[in-house]
């Protein structure tokens, strides 16, 4: 049973924190855009944490001033939720200077993705659910407004709490525009038809808590005092991404062998894979071979596979809460959620 924080209102006063990358110095044009798109949708103010805007050098060379702003965000009694400015590299030196303690006495909505896994990570391991979704600088500052996707994501799941269907977004992109050219903000990005859902395997219907991240943040992460312990990875709904490295899919197929040996897929109930970023086309299908044949290696022909999913490195992204419980129906092809993320 995890703790669930107290959901958003239109009131609401949001923490924004910079634990990896301090780009958002560079580009504090969209990150105003970000703040004045939610305040207007949502009406929610904002706060920088202290250390936050103080470049990527700095940030880089002060991982202590890092797990300092969450610390403050935790216990300021004004900050109803956090949401991160962007991912990085190397939140995983934050461990040691965490306190679980705080994030248990001070549950509240913490947001973010791809390096953001490790903080993900480490409120699963204080017992708080927590939230995987986009970023400042990434889908809550979307080119020219907020996408619908995104909006109807972040209001129902954040704010009216419900324990929603997870649905498919009917477009998505992958295309960049420069974010440090500020006459762009507006320019909107081309969307394209989505090719939907693909249910690889698996006929029963299964339920489990989530947990998991960016796959490859998951590895750094691996063999640390930050990794969950096996009993948060038993019997979950495993979500994985990956970001946009595109790590080889012989790589991905070496991470999943890895939570074979460690009977992590033995006890999974699904697995949820994002749809690839930055993949060229010929090396999806060779990915999700890959995904199959390690389960076929591991005897786990039956666990519900679905890839090319809205969450993680692509746009737009739906907010994914873990540690709340998910059902996953093969036969009716619907995943929802069997119970709200807030309170």
């Amino acid at each position: 049973m995890f703790i669930k924080p107290q959901r958003l209102t239109p009131h609401s006063k949001i923490a924004t924190v910079s634990l990896s990358s301090g780009f958002v110095s560079e580009v504090q044009h969209r990150y105003e855009a970000a703040k004045r798109q939610l305040g207007q949708s949502f009406g929610w103010s904002f706060l920088e944490a202290p250390n936050s805007f103080r470049g990527s050098e700095y940030l880089y060379r002060n991982p202590q001033a890092r797990a300092d702003d969450l610390h403050w965000a935790l216990e300021n009694p004004d900050i109803d939720g956090i949401i991160s400015n962007i991912g990085g590299d190397d939140s995983v030196r934050l461990l040691p200077l965490l306190d679980l303690g705080l994030i248990r006495k001070h549950p509240k909505i913490f947001m973010g993705f791809s390096d953001s896994t490790v903080t993900l990570m480490q409120f699963l391991n204080a017992g708080v659910v927590s939230f995987h979704g986009p970023a400042m600088l990434t889908d809550l500052a979307e080119n020219g407004g907020l996408h619908p996707f995104v909006l109807r994501s972040l209001q129902r799941v954040l704010m009216e709490g419900l324990a929603v269907d997870l649905e498919a977004s009917p477009e998505w992109t992958g295309q960049r525009i420069n974010w440090q050219d500020p006459a762009l903000q507006e320019q909107k990005r081309a969307f394209f038809p989505s090719e939907d859902w693909l249910w690889l395997q698996g006929e029963e219907t299964v339920s489990g808590h989530t947990i998991g991240g960016c796959i490859e943040v998951l590895d750094m992460l691996n063999g640390t005092s930050g990794w969950p312990a096996k009993a948060l990875w038993d019997g979950a709904v495993l979500c994985l991404e990956t970001s946009e490295d595109a790590p080889p899919p012989a790589q991905v197929g070496y991470w999943l062998r890895n939570f074979e040996a460690q009977g992590i897929l033995q006890k999974a109930r699904a697995l949820l894979f994002a749809r690839p970023h930055r993949y060229p086309e010929e090396a999806i299908p060779e990915l999700y071979e890959w995904i199959k044949k390690v389960l076929w290696e591991y005897g786990r022909e039956d666990l519900p596979v679905v890839v090319n999913m809205d969450f993680g490195h692509t746009s737009p992204q739906f907010v994914l809460p873990f540690g709340v419980q998910l059902e996953v129906n093969p036969k009716t092809k619907t995943i929802r959620m069997l119970e709200s993320a807030v309170q």
